[in-house]
């Protein structure tokens, strides 16, 4: 049966009882030689189409890559696709999943934007090569879901985030819940800019979470705090323009975070957080920085 959380006291309780989560220690990334500007599917593209600095944009990915590395995880990478120019964004396609076994499972993307859907079976192939097992949901009973943009892990706890509004549908999180018997806990997305939950939201470890507040709906914001001790706030032109709540804390430690957003490294800081800016400017042109470039996976 699913548990779908959307009230503060059964947030507070589900906590005390969740189990825990390894934290992943890969990451998959697609390169971004076919990475572009080619449509408008989301406000940051406007104004965009064919400036992107393909050189450019191979170098910012290939810092970020090296930074995973460098913090120690496996990084594996996949060619990006002719024709798929936003496939580099590597969050979106799926759903991976690891159970108390140990088994491993991904849960496939049903894309919002016909321009991305045929991604995601490239997405399917790589997991069936690595072991994976591959569960999907019914497109003719839900629109849409994008994966890891809108559906974060609490760190380290058997907990799912849910994000909807914009891109997936709230009853993907149903199907989620049942299938794997995990709580989701579930925030609307309210502003146009922030169409996915990790441009607005980003765990930092399990007390921890930077955000955006203009986001969510009051009584999203009322779950964050209940679940949250330390609530990072980042300032309108952090979050809109530098996305910095697409930053990425994949140890509980270190924060990789686009370059520029002062006010919240220096948050970041005050509660003992390494954070290590890299540059995305070329893939800000797409509405996307370093959570979307990556998919952590166990």
């Amino acid at each position: 049966m699913a548990d779908i959380i959307t009230s503060k006291e059964t947030l507070v309780q589900t906590l005390k009882q969740a189990g825990t989560m390894p934290a992943p220690r890969e990451v998959l990334m697609a390169t971004p030689k076919h990475f572009s500007v080619d449509y408008v599917i989301n406000p940051h593209m406007e104004g965009n189409i064919g400036t992107v600095d393909k050189s450019k944009a191979r170098w910012q990915w290939e810092v970020i890559r090296d930074k995973f590395r460098n913090l120690g995880f496996r990084v594996h990478e996949m060619e990006g696709e002719s024709g798929f120019p936003d496939m580099v964004f590597t969050a979106n396609q799926s759903l991976p999943y690891i159970d108390p076994k140990g088994h491993k499972h991904a849960v496939m993307s049903i894309m919002h934007a016909d321009q991305r859907k045929e991604e995601v079976p490239y997405f399917e192939q790589w997991y069936r090569r690595h072991g994976y097992e591959v569960h999907y949901l019914d497109s003719e009973k839900i629109p849409d879901f994008e994966g890891m943009g809108d559906a974060i892990w609490h760190f380290k706890k058997k907990i799912l985030w849910g994000g909807y509004g914009y891109r997936s549908s709230r009853r993907a999180y149903e199907i989620i819940s049942d299938t794997f018997q995990v709580p989701v806990v579930l925030l609307e997305l309210i502003h146009p800019a922030f169409y996915h939950l990790d441009t607005c939201f980003c765990t930092l470890n399990e007390e921890s979470v930077l955000i955006y507040p203009p986001a969510f709906t009051r009584d999203g914001l009322e779950l964050i705090h209940s679940a949250f001790s330390t609530v990072i706030e980042a300032p309108e032109m952090e979050a809109l323009e530098l996305f910095a709540c697409n930053a990425c804390c994949p140890d509980g430690k270190n924060v990789i975070i686009q370059k520029g957003c002062n006010e919240v490294n220096k948050a970041l800081k005050q509660h003992g957080f390494a954070f290590h800016e890299v540059d995305t400017g070329e893939f800000l042109k797409s509405g996307g920085s370093v959570f979307c470039m990556k998919l952590m996976l166990w």
